[in-house]
């Protein structure tokens, strides 16, 4: 999945770097804002989490003009010193019953067709003024199922990579997948091509929970395939567990907690299911299929298992919701894409942002490769990034990392003041003098927290507009 996808809003806001000595203006009997007041914060601050990602605030770019608003981005020089690359990958051999990324059902020719088409944005992107500026310090390959390319085909994608992008000797390259049918001369041909860490999505280990989401393999085979990438010793091997899926109860998280040691594996990212609308799982449940996946609660609960776990074997927090078992998981990718990162999207389905220009590729097959036939961008839709995305984005990091210094964020930590005290009360957050950190409730509510901050700025700065006005 592209994490840099998130909604927009046609909300302009002031800079948010103009002094402002005032706090700033909310209603704090909302609960929606500041949190229910309850004994439990970890389970019932709020109905429910937002969302998988913090969305931000742009303004549309009239269809007529994208192609040349696309254009101008790309001829202008780079500004910005932190930037990646994404690269999407839109198949898939089943779709998951809880995933909304879902494109297409991998076959060999509609494969074929695509990989043909990327590799022409590839070296056409690659040679813009934008592009070959600066190093890209992160490349992640994302989907859908990249692993599903065949291993010459990811070979020569990494070798793209290399050839056509100018790098940081450091630059982290990901190549996301699976484990089914990623064979050992698959890894060993992303190897060859450049990729140097692995992110695989395993959600469980137990093979009933894995069946009931449509995994393709049972978990001793999935803990065998990733031993065998792990006793390579050639690169960061790194493992997404998803908590709240049906079938998985409490007892079943904490042996897939006990399995994410067993492997070895680098690193480990822990996500809660989310709403289910209109996805395979939901209708399943309907029908009687399946049981009920997790409540907020119970998923807040194994949220904190999975926390006090990591604490426990004194692994490496990166972020709250993402552990290193070693030094070698870095996720450079995923801390700089939440930060003000500019990212070049590339493939169907690609979303990312780059000299003031937000983009979204075309998710159609046909629409994305008509285009770059007639030598344009794929582009669905563009917005202008909002003048305060640098600064909003700061805030999204913050609250990724689970901690906001007051020395990142003047005049805005006493601006915002009255909305800390108001999550303190609720047991989300601790002030001290220096900053503000999320209690593992707020760990757990960080996504909610985070929009509700940029809301509550939004909309002040709105009000301030509309009486200057």
């Amino acid at each position: 999945m592209n994490p840099i996808a998130s909604g927009a809003s046609p909300i302009e806001v002031a800079r948010l770097d103009v002094p402002a000595t005032d706090v700033i203006t909310f209603d704090s009997h909302d609960e929606s804002i500041v949190g229910r007041n309850t004994p439990d914060p970890l389970l019932f601050a709020f109905s429910g989490k937002t969302g998988p990602h913090v969305g931000g605030g742009s303004v549309p770019v009239a269809q007529s003009k994208t192609q040349d608003s696309v254009l101008d981005a790309l001829n202008t020089p780079a500004m910005n010193k932190a930037r990646c690359l994404y690269i999407h990958i839109p198949f898939c051999r089943v779709r998951c019953t809880y995933c909304n990324f879902f494109q297409y059902a991998s076959s060999e020719s509609l494969i074929a067709e695509y990989f043909a088409a990327l590799t022409l944005e590839i070296e056409r992107k690659s040679a813009f003024v934008w592009t070959q500026s600066m190093p890209f310090q992160a490349v992640y390959v994302g989907g859908g199922t990249p692993t599903d390319l065949s291993a010459e085909q990811i070979k020569q994608l990494g070798q793209m990579i290399r050839q056509y992008f100018p790098l940081t000797p450091d630059c982290e390259i990901t190549l996301e997948g699976r484990v089914n049918r990623f064979s050992e001369a698959k890894f060993e041909s992303a190897l060859e091509g450049g990729f140097n860490r692995f992110s695989l999505g395993v959600q469980s280990f137990d093979s009933k929970v894995r069946r009931a989401a449509k995994r393709l393999d049972d978990g001793d085979v999935v803990i065998e395939t990733l031993q065998k990438m792990v006793r390579y010793n050639a690169a960061p091997i790194v493992i997404d567990l998803l908590y709240g899926l049906p079938y998985q109860t409490l007892d079943i998280w904490q042996h897939d907690l006990q399995m994410y040691l067993e492997t070895g594996v680098d690193g480990v990212d822990l996500y809660q299911l989310l709403e289910l609308q209109n996805l395979p799982m939901a209708r399943l449940i309907e029908q009687g299929k399946l049981p009920q996946p997790a409540n907020t609660a119970t998923k807040a609960e194994m949220y904190k298992m999975g926390a006090d776990f990591m604490a426990r074997f004194h692994q490496r927090r990166l972020s709250v919701n993402h552990w290193a078992s070693t030094n070698r998981e870095r996720s450079i990718y995923n801390s700089l894409a939440k930060t003000n990162a500019e990212v070049l999207p590339i493939g169907a389905g690609a979303g990312g942002n780059f000299n003031g220009i937000s983009a979204m590729q075309h998710r159609d097959m046909n629409a994305y490769i008509e285009a770059i036939q007639q030598q344009q961008f794929p582009v669905g839709m563009a917005f202008k990034s909002d003048p305060n995305n640098a600064s909003l984005n700061q805030f999204k990091a913050a609250f990724d990392r689970g901690v906001l210094l007051k020395h990142d964020f003047i005049p805005w930590f006493e601006r915002l003041m009255p909305l800390f005290e108001a999550w303190q009360l609720r047991g989300l957050v601790t002030i001290t003098e220096q900053a503000v950190a999320l209690t593992q409730a707020g760990q757990f509510w960080s996504v909610n927290l985070a929009t509700n901050l940029i809301k509550v700025i939004q909309n002040d700065q709105a009000n301030r507009l509309a009486l200057a006005g």
